[in-house]
This record gives C-alpha cells, sequence and structure tokens, in this order.
C-alpha cells in the first residue's frame, strides 16, 4: 500500500496546483534521522501520529521536535483513553508501518485529521514521510493546511 499512499499523496498535490519536493533517502526510522535526509531543522517536520482514543482511531499530527500531551488530547476530544496503535493496529488499519505515515486524513486515510496549533507558525513548510520510510515530501505549511484541512487545538509539548 506504501506506493498507492505516495501516489495518492502526489496526485491530491498536484490536482491542487500545490508545489512541493521529493526526497528519496535511506530508510529513516526516528524523526531526527528523516530531518537530517531531508536537509530541514527537525521542527519543519509533521510527525502523524495514530492514536486510539477510547475505542476511535484518530490521526495527530505535531512538529516533530515536540512530545505529544496526551493529556491535553483527552481534554479537547473528551475521552477517557488515549493510546498509541501498536504496529500491528497501524498495518491493518493503513498498510503503513511506524514512521511512514503521511499528515493526511479522509480522504487518503479513514481517519479523523488533527494538527497542533504550532504547525506552520514556526516554519513556512511542513516535511513529512510519504507512505514510506525512504520517500519524504516538503511542502509549503499553508499549502499543508488547505489540503488537509485539519481540525487544531493545542496538543504538543515541548
Amino acid at each position: 500500500m506504501t506506493d498507492n499512499v505516495f501516489a495518492a499523496i502526489r496526485q491530491l498535490l498536484e490536482e491542487a496546483g500545490t508545489p512541493f519536493r521529493v526526497v528519496e533517502h535511506a530508510p529513516t526510522f526516528t524523526s531526527e534521522e528523516s530531518a537530517r535526509a531531508r536537509g530541514e531543522e527537525l521542527g519543519v517536520g509533521a510527525k502523524a501520529l495514530l492514536l486510539r482514543t477510547d475505542d476511535v482511531f484518530r490521526l495527530l499530527v505535531l512538529p516533530a521536535d515536540r512530545k505529544l500531551d496526551s493529556s491535553a488530547v483527552k481534554r479537547q476530544l473528551k475521552v477517557k483513553r488515549v493510546r498509541f496503535a501498536t504496529p500491528e493496529e497501524l498495518l491493518e488499519l493503513t498498510g503503513l508501518v511506524p514512521g511512514s505515515v503521511p499528515p493526511f486524513g479522509q480522504p487518503l486515510l479513514p481517519f479523523e485529521l488533527f494538527a497542533d496549533s504550532s504547525i506552520g507558525t514556526r516554519f513556512d513548510k511542513v516535511a513529512f514521510n510519504a507512505g514510506s520510510l525512504t520517500t519524504s515530501i516538503v511542502m509549503a505549511a499553508a499549502a499543508w493546511e488547505a489540503i488537509a484541512r485539519p481540525t487544531r487545538f493545542a496538543f504538543a509539548q515541548e
């Protein structure tokens, strides 16, 4: 499915007339490795996390140099439990492995999409692995937001 995800992202961006840069690189397993491979600052990275919130899976995106504040997620979404999807759940639900999930919900991935308030404020671009550990996309943060249409709230902490 990884080739399909990349192709779907490329098509989405091209149809929107959005400029973007594709970066092919060695497999990256951490946000730090991805930032080095792309030649971008760590905070440019848009880290997409699939979370199970009570009984619903949701996709949350935060800057790669920040950590998830699960208490803020619980408060905002009015849920009692928040946990990361297991690698098995991620593979079953998306066909993707950890670290390869792009910051796009529906229609690309079947999840409600949320973005931390700080994405696109400290840096004017976002970078993310595009369905694979070896392919990244770098694009304008404003264009990503216009296409992805996330619901925003503050859930990242330093």
